[in-house]
């Protein structure tokens, strides 16, 4: 299997990508992206290693493969398929939220169901997934995904707007594919990925044909430029002082399409506005992937949890019955999500390909709440932190210098805890709660599976068996009669 040696090598491959007007030479290098490239590395060798338990034998390929990828034919497949992401989650405690595992689980559903992306003309797309699907399995890779459109309006779509091409879409159709111009977001990681998935998972109206695509092209292929959101790495000044920054800041980015060429065998779905829905809801691959994302959210969670019932016994306050109350809410919140991830999966049920797919009542019931969930937590710490994170040293100098160490020393600290320990661990809470990447988080975890009133309206609301509740009521109001006694 490909180990994080080999992805660091993959990357310095000519991929166009900006930041403060200028083009980074190799990512791998610049100051930007070398911290969170190396945190990839370091999942693909987790990998790579036998004893960790993540390789399976692909069905597909008949070769060694990861787990993360795996289509689960079993609830065993499943729980295994679980225990793999995990794994990964845990590396990074779960703040890298497009991690190669997210979109690869999406595009194991759509192989599940070649029969989905079946089209007219003579081109056969369901085998262009079934083969996308055979190289990731054998290559290992890290597919990232760019499927919504710009905010140039919300009011309307694409059709709508003024000026040709702000979203990306088909300017021309040759012998060889699809020509893309436009633009599409938010390409999570697209910066430091293999490939990228292009396509719209917002609702199209029947004038968007030319933007109803789904493909597949390379991070490096010509006419593709990035332009990659505010690196917040750069300003950190160190991984003390800024733990989670220094290692986890994946790149957000913004595709632009100049006229690029994509052939036939990376086409998906071909100016469908019904094929671009179908590719997401009918092959399963929204419930699949976005289990993988309640697992990461989850394990992130769980990370929030440790870090602020830490700061209470650092504190000496853990056993004040209004820190308790705090810490029991806290509890309360990160359980909910992780029994969310278990009752999706012990309710999961084949689908007609065979393939075991996570409960959806369970899933988009905790899915509809994770925009509450994150900011409530985030308050939680804050409460509890209190003003510890804003009376810190400016930074690690100040424990190191001559001129300042004795007084960090003796004036910062807590009973039984040593100066750099307690400096440690609220640098770490200010970067959970505080810093930039912290609010990058915020915002993230809020909009995840898209606008709050989406995820509950259309996900949460439509997979709640909501006739079996109302079917109770109305037998319990059959029993009575107005009638008096």
């Amino acid at each position: 299997m490909r180990t994080g040696a080999d992805y660091l090598a993959s990357l310095n491959d000519g991929r166009v990508v900006l930041v403060d007007g200028e083009k980074i030479d190799d990512v791998t290098t610049h100051p930007a992206f070398a911290p969170v490239t190396r945190t990839i590395a370091e999942l693909f060798d987790l990998a790579a290693d036998e004893a960790n338990g993540m390789q399976y034998v692909a069905p597909e390929t008949g070769n060694a493969a990861n787990r993360v990828f795996s289509i689960p034919r079993s609830r065993e497949e499943l729980a295994q398929r679980r225990e793999a992401i995990e794994r990964w989650a845990k590396h990074t405690h779960g703040w890298i939220g497009r991690s190669p595992d997210h979109v690869g689980t999406f595009l194991a559903a759509f192989a599940a169901h070649p029969e989905v992306f079946a089209a007219e003309g003579g081109h056969d797309f369901g085998a262009n997934v079934s083969e996308l699907y055979r190289r990731l399995l054998d290559e290992n890779l890290y597919v990232s995904y760019a499927i919504i459109p710009p905010q140039v309006s919300r009011a309307t779509t694409a059709s709508g707007w003024e000026g040709e091409y702000l979203q990306a879409g088909v300017v021309e159709e040759t012998t060889e594919g699809l020509v893309i111009r436009g633009s599409q977001m938010l390409a999570t990681g697209g910066a430091i990925a293999d490939e990228i998935f292009v396509s719209c998972i917002k609702p199209l109206g029947p004038d968007d044909k030319d933007f109803a695509v789904g493909f597949v092209v390379p991070t490096n292929a010509p006419g593709l430029k990035q332009y990659v959101r505010r690196p917040y790495i750069p300003a950190a000044t160190s991984s003390f002082d800024y733990p989670l920054t220094c290692r986890y800041d994946e790149p957000d980015s913004l595709l632009v399409f100049d006229d690029v060429l994509v052939p036939w065998d990376r086409v998906f779905v071909d100016r469908d506005t019904t094929g671009v829905r179908r590719q997401f809801f009918e092959t399963g691959a929204h419930v699949l992937g976005n289990w993988q994302a309640q697992i990461r959210f989850a394990t992130k969670l769980e990370f929030i949890a440790g870090v602020a019932r830490r700061v209470t016994q650092v504190n000496g306050v853990d056993k004040i019955p209004s820190v308790q109350e705090k810490l029991g809410e806290l509890a309360a919140l990160v359980s909910g999500v992780r029994s969310a991830v278990l009752a999706a999966e012990y309710t999961a049920e084949p689908d007609s390909a065979g393939m075991w797919l996570p409960g959806r009542q369970a899933l988009y019931g905790s899915m509809g709440l994770q925009s509450e969930i994150y900011p409530r937590v985030i308050a939680i710490l804050r409460d509890l932190v209190g003003g510890g994170v804003l009376q810190l040293p400016s930074s690690v100098k100040d424990l190191t210098s001559p001129l300042t160490s004795r007084d960090i020393e003796h004036y910062v600290q807590s009973p039984g805890v040593p100066s750099e320990e307690r400096v440690k661990l609220f640098k770490l809470a200010w970067d959970i709660i505080g810093s930039e990447f912290a609010g990058r988080h915020q915002q993230y975890e809020m909009f995840y599976a898209g606008a709050p009133f989406v995820v509950k309206g259309a996900y949460t609301y439509r997979n709640y068996d909501y006739d079996s509740a109302v079917a109770a009521v109305q037998q319990f109001t059959d029993g009575y009669k107005a009638e008096s006694e």
